[in-house]
């Protein structure tokens, strides 16, 4: 089994595990497919790409936050297409990784890459989001604001597409 099952494994136990104890969980439960909750994760998504677009000028810093949240609600469509529920990023992640290791979803896994990984040698959107929100810096280089931009609004188009597909 792949270190990516083995995580998914891993979540889907924890998350029933925590259920059974606390009534919610933060792991992956599986759930029936819901394109109508995927949607709307999409429209949660389109909805932090346009209030990064607002941020962009005076904001550049919490913008980054923006973008992370896009990415993460564009995520979580597929999550609930495949019929599952998240209450974890890196459960979230592993999931993903699975569904394309596995032929589900058409996703370039280095999109995901630039989003998750830290071993790329840039920084990713987690990274940046991490230090932006918790550093004292009050603005990014536009480069690097203009390339999460683009990876958003390409992960974004190209969930779309998996989210419409009939498979």
């Amino acid at each position: 089994m792949s270190h990516v099952k083995n995580k998914v494994d891993w979540c889907l136990k924890k998350a029933s595990k925590e259920r059974d104890k606390r009534g919610r969980h933060r792991g992956l439960m599986r759930v029936n497919p819901d394109i109508k909750n995927a949607r709307k994760h999409i429209e949660k998504s389109e909805h932090y790409l346009n209030a990064t677009l607002f941020l962009e000028k005076e904001f550049s810093d919490i913008s980054i936050s923006t973008v992370f949240y896009s990415v993460y609600h564009s995520l979580l469509a597929i999550v609930s297409k495949f019929g599952y529920e998240s209450g974890n990023q890196e459960c979230t992640f592993a999931l993903i990784y699975s569904l394309i290791e596995d032929g589900k979803i058409d996703l370039e896994k280095e999109i995901l890459d630039k989003i998750s990984s830290l071993e790329l040698g840039e920084e990713s959107v987690i990274s940046l989001r991490e230090r932006y929100q918790y550093g004292v810096e009050l603005s990014m280089k536009k480069e690097i604001f203009e390339e999460n931009l683009k990876i958003a609004k390409k992960l974004l188009g190209k969930v779309k597409e998996i989210i419409e597909d009939e498979k």
